[in-house]
C-alpha cells in the first residue's frame, strides 16, 4: 500500500520541480537521521560537548541529550511538495493579493553563468517578515533558498512550515558555547554541501527605514569551510535588495522605535485588539470587494561575487585570532551591504515619501510635490537607481503613491495640494528612509528631520490607519 502512495507523491515532486526550473540541492533532501548522524561524530562538537561538561559539573551524556535537542530544534526536513506544490502556489496567491510584485535581475545571463559546483549565499536587506516569503518565491525558478529564521517563528503551525520549506532555526543572542558550536558545525556541513542559503545581513528589520549595520556570525560560519582551500574558488555571495510600498508590520517597528526613545509601551490587550480590528476591517474589506492592493513589493537580484578575489586577499584569514578574524568579515559585510543598498528598489510610496520629506513644510502644493518627485527620479536614474517603471509619467507615478497615502491617512488633500498630518510624520520619514542614501544631493534634505526623537511623533494605532478613506 505504501509503495504506491510512494511513487505517485515522488512523481508528484518531480512535477513540481520541473514545473519551476529550479535547482533543488541534492543534500536538502537528506534525511534528518542523517544529518543528526553527522553532527554526532562531528570531532568539534564532541569536544565542546567535552568542554560543556566540564563547565557545567554534569555527566557528558547529558550534555549529549542537550546537543540532540539542538540538533531537532535547528535541522530542518525540506519538502519538495511542500515547497514547489504547496508553499509557491500559496506564496504566490499571498503575495499577488497584497502587491503587485516585480523582480528585476542586474545581470541574469551572470547569475545563469554560475558553475555547477558553485555554493551561493544569498545575502539581503530585511525590511519585512514578509521577505522570506517574497525572495523564496522570486527566486523559486532558480533555487529553493535554505534560510535562517529566528525564534519568532517556531510556534505552530510555522515552525512545521518553515522546516518543511528547508528553513533552519536560530536563536539570536544565545551565548552557549556548546550550542554555537552544534549551529556552526551544521550551517558548514550544509555549505560543503552545496546547500543554496539566504542570510538577511542585517540580522533583524529595519526599525527606522534605514540600511541597519550587517552582522557578522552566520557569514562567519559559512566562511569557515573556506579553511579547505578547495571551496575557495567555489563560494558566491548574490547581493539581494528588497523593498515595498507598504511594510505590513511598519506601525509596529516605529513604536518599538518610540518605545526605545522613551516612549509608552500599549498594553498586550490594546495591541491584540487592534490586530483583531485589521484582521476584521480587511476580511470585510475582501468580502465586500473593495479590497485593493498594498503597492509594489520588488526585488532586485544582484550580480554574483565570487569570494576567491577575497580569499586571496585575506590568505592569512584563518590564521588570525578570532577578533582580528571577525574584523575581516565585518569589512566584508560591509562591502556587501553597500553593494545591497546601491540595488534597493526604488517603488512610489517610498519616493513620494522622500520628496515629502525634503520639502520644509506642512502643506504642499501638488506642482511642487511633482516637480520635486521628478527631480529626485531623474537623479536617481543618472546614479542608476532601481526605479520601478521609470518610464512611467511622474503624475501617473504619483497617483498611485496618493492611493496608499491616502488610504492610510498619512496626507489629506486640501485644494490645490496636500496638508501632512502631523501624527504620519513617523511613517513618512520610515519610507523616505529607505531610498535617502540614493538621492544624491537630495539626501540631506530628507534626513534634516531625522533629529527628530521618535517618542515625540504620534504613532497611531492599527484600527485608526486602516479604515477606509
Amino acid at each position: 500500500m505504501l509503495g504506491p502512495i510512494r511513487r505517485y507523491l515522488d512523481r508528484m515532486a518531480l512535477r513540481a520541480v520541473h514545473r519551476a526550473g529550479a535547482r533543488v540541492d541534492r543534500y536538502k533532501l537528506a534525511r534528518r537521521a542523517y544529518v543528526r548522524a553527522e553532527l554526532l561524530v562531528d570531532p568539534a562538537i564532541s569536544d565542546a560537548v567535552r568542554q560543556h561538561a566540564l563547565e557545567k559539573e554534569i555527566a557528558e551524556a547529558e550534555a549529549w541529550r542537550t546537543v540532540d535537542d539542538y540538533i531537532d530544534e535547528i535541522v530542518p526536513f525540506f519538502n519538495i511538495i511542500a515547497y514547489y506544490h504547496l508553499g509557491y502556489r500559496a506564496a504566490g496567491w499571498l503575495l499577488n493579493l497584497f502587491y503587485k510584485v516585480s523582480v528585476e535581475y542586474e545581470d541574469r545571463d551572470r547569475n545563469a553563468q554560475l558553475p555547477r559546483d558553485a555554493v551561493v549565499i544569498y545575502l539581503m536587506n530585511h525590511r519585512s517578515n514578509a521577505d522570506y516569503v517574497l525572495v523564496s518565491y522570486a527566486l523559486a525558478g532558480d533555487v529553493a533558498i535554505s534560510y535562517a529564521v529566528g525564534e519568532w517563528a517556531r510556534a505552530f503551525p510555522l515552525e512545521h512550515l518553515f522546516k518543511s520549506f528547508g528553513a533552519y532555526f536560530i536563536r539570536r543572542r544565545y551565548r552557549e558555547a556548546l550550542y554555537h558550536t552544534v549551529l556552526e558545525r551544521y550551517v558548514q556541513l550544509i555549505t560543503r554541501e552545496g546547500v543554496t542559503q539566504g542570510i538577511f545581513l542585517e540580522g533583524g528589520l529595519t526599525r527606522d527605514g534605514k540600511l541597519r549595520p550587517p552582522k557578522v556570525g552566520l557569514l562567519d560560519y559559512v566562511l569557515g569551510i573556506a579553511r579547505d582551500p578547495v571551496y575557495r574558488n567555489r563560494l558566491f555571495v548574490v547581493p539581494v535588495a528588497v523593498n515595498y510600498d507598504r511594510v505590513l508590520e511598519d506601525r509596529s517597528l516605529l513604536r518599538e522605535l518610540a518605545v526605545a526613545d522613551g516612549g509608552v509601551r500599549p498594553s498586550k490587550a490594546t495591541q491584540f485588539g487592534e490586530v483583531m480590528h485589521y484582521l476584521w476591517w480587511n476580511a470585510a474589506r475582501l468580502v465586500t470587494r473593495r479590497w485593493k492592493r498594498y503597492g509594489r513589493a520588488a526585488v532586485t537580484v544582484g550580480t554574483p561575487q565570487p569570494l576567491a578575489v577575497w580569499f586571496e586577499r585575506e590568505r592569512a584569514l584563518f590564521d588570525l585570532s578570532r577578533a582580528d578574524r571577525l574584523g575581516r568579515v565585518q569589512a566584508l559585510c560591509d562591502e556587501v551591504m553597500v553593494r545591497i543598498g546601491q540595488l534597493v528598489p526604488v517603488t512610489p510610496v517610498p519616493l513620494a515619501c522622500a520628496a515629502i520629506q525634503s520639502i520644509d513644510r506642512e502643506f504642499i502644493p501638488r506642482p511642487l510635490l511633482l516637480e520635486r518627485m521628478d527631480e529626485m527620479r531623474t537623479e536617481l536614474v543618472e546614479l542608476n537607481g532601481r526605479v520601478v517603471r521609470a518610464d512611467r509619467d511622474i503624475a501617473e507615478t504619483w497617483e498611485r503613491a496618493w492611493r496608499m497615502l491616502r488610504m492610510r491617512r498619512v496626507l489629506l488633500e486640501t485644494g490645490d495640494g496636500y496638508t501632512l498630518l502631523p501624527k504620519n510624520r513617523g511613517l513618512v520619514q520610515y519610507y523616505a528612509n529607505s531610498v535617502a542614501h540614493l538621492l544624491g544631493p537630495y539626501e540631506a534634505s530628507v534626513r534634516a528631520r531625522d533629529a527628530l526623537p521618535m517618542a515625540s511623533l504620534s504613532i497611531p494605532d492599527l484600527a485608526s490607519s486602516h479604515r477606509a478613506p
